[in-house]
């Protein structure tokens, strides 16, 4: 299978096309920039010069596939609602291509869009939240809009997806406490987070191209929640800095910044059908294993 895969150069990215080639698929990587090109070459995949910013040369990228695999985000959160909308035209593109093929095009987006039974972890049949309610919906959104029109599309939704350098928002959050010389987390911090190893969801994406079941949701979840204060305490010996508790509002404003949004969130989620649907079982190492092998410089 000759796969496209957009955000080939990024964290999850290179994971994937590592995983994909080791199994013997061919990979198209896209690729904006020069200094990225050598690293994606020296896994085996060809590069193809092109952006999420230009339609033409998505729809080029996914016409000599036989599936796509869309990982490209901007992660600046300074103007998130404004990246999670730019979603929805490179979707349309790439499923412009694909419509009445049977290809599989596989979308991303969040865990935390189908945290919608209270008092349950999300699952993935779970209704989804609008984009009124969480920026990235729109993605999904997006996905079923061309799933309408004849695109075979799947969804695999992310948690905090992690190895010693890299851990989703908590690699923001590890900053700020460098910044603010001590590890926080609000109230009890009973609060958690799902997470998996970076590898584990490497062959998840890889998995759900090869099933390539129209309209499927999978959770890329090996651990169904980490709380904030067993994050904040493995941090804070990973490198040797206080732990407290905050509580006002105000004060996780001031401590955490934009990440106070996301910092009081109970979001966990579950894999279950995704494991019985694609024989999915995660066996990297624990969010707080990585947490614990930070580098201290």
């Amino acid at each position: 299978m000759r796969v496209f895969v957009t955000g080939a150069t990024g964290f999850i990215g290179s994971a994937v096309v590592k995983e994909f080639i080791a199994a013997g698929h061919q990979v198209i990587g896209l690729c904006r920039s020069d200094d990225k090109a050598p690293a994606l070459a020296a896994t085996g995949a060809e590069v193809y010069r092109g952006s999420i910013a230009d339609p033409d040369s998505l729809k080029e990228g996914a016409s000599r596939s036989d599936g796509v695999i869309h990982l490209a985000f901007n992660h600046d959160f300074s103007r998130f609602v404004q990246n999670c909308e730019d979603d929805r035209p490179v979707i349309q593109a790439l499923g412009s291509v694909l419509s009445g093929s049977n290809r599989p095009l596989v979308v991303t987006s969040g865990t935390g869009l189908a945290n919608t039974v209270p008092g349950r972890a999300a699952e993935e049949d779970n209704a989804i939240i609008g984009c009124d309610m969480h920026p990235r919906a729109a993605s999904e959104e997006a996905a079923a809009v061309v799933a309408a029109g004849g695109v075979n599309v799947s969804v695999v939704r992310l948690p905090q997806v992690h190895d010693p350098v890299r851990q989703g928002l908590i690699t923001p959050v590890i900053q700020m406490y460098r910044q603010k010389g001590a590890c926080a987390y609000l109230g009890e911090g009973l609060n958690r987070w799902p997470a998996a190893h970076v590898l584990d969801t490497a062959r998840l994406y890889r998995l759900a191209v090869e099933k390539a079941e129209p309209n499927a949701k999978y959770h890329a979840v090996g651990e169904e929640g980490v709380s904030m204060r067993d994050i904040a305490e493995a941090i804070g010996r990973r490198l040797k800095l206080p732990v407290k508790s905050i509580g006002p509002e105000e004060e996780a404003q001031d401590f955490f910044g934009w990440i106070a949004r996301f910092a009081s969130h109970d979001v966990p989620a579950s894999s279950a059908q995704t494991r019985r649907k694609l024989g999915w079982n995660p066996t990297g190492p624990t969010l707080i294993a990585d947490l614990e092998r930070l580098e201290v410089a």
